[in-house]
């Protein structure tokens, strides 16, 4: 049993589970300083009311304390309003990743048939027709030149992949 509990508690869900309650806890302590120090003093000011405040129940000495309860309040709301930033923030910067890569796919996808040009026809494994290229871009110049070519016309880079010949005379 308490091999099965050593698994359970190393497990890494449990572990990112409990770092996310100790920086919960130490975020709720900022939240419940920046209230007590920020917003209850300006609240104060604006409505008069002390935020503190108590309201006592007779002459028994029990109260009712109203300025706890509205500070739980007020923390929660800000804890909700951060949070809330937060996660637009991560969905919009997700958003804009998906479509990042939605367009870097349509410009390969685009370049890919612009290689392919109006050349001659191959067949593929599944019996459908792939034209081949005639031309290409020179990784140097970019420069569009021809597809069997191994030297660039302009700028007369060798390309890659070719094996330069070499004649010797005897």
């Amino acid at each position: 049993m308490f091999k099965e509990f050593k698994e359970f508690i190393s497990k890494g869900n449990v572990m990112d589970m409990a770092i996310g309650v100790i920086i919960a806890n130490a975020f709720a302590s900022i939240v419940t300083a920046f209230t007590e120090s920020f917003i209850q003093p300006l609240l104060g000011l604006i409505g008069g009311a002390e935020i503190h405040g108590t309201i006592k129940l007779g002459n028994s000495g029990q109260a009712i304390n109203y300025g706890s309860f509205l500070t739980a309040v007020i923390n929660f709301l800000i804890v909700a309003f951060i949070l809330f930033l937060m996660i637009k923030i991560v969905t919009t910067a997700e958003k804009k990743s998906k479509e990042k890569l939605e367009q870097l796919a349509n410009m390969a996808e685009k370049t890919v048939s612009k290689k392919l040009g109006k050349g001659n026809k191959a067949k593929t494994e599944e019996n459908t027709t792939v034209e081949e290229p005639k031309t290409k871009l020179c990784p140097y110049c970019y420069s569009e030149i021809a597809f069997k070519a191994t030297r660039c016309p302009h700028c007369t880079t060798k390309l890659e992949g070719f094996k330069e010949e070499i004649t010797t005379k005897e």
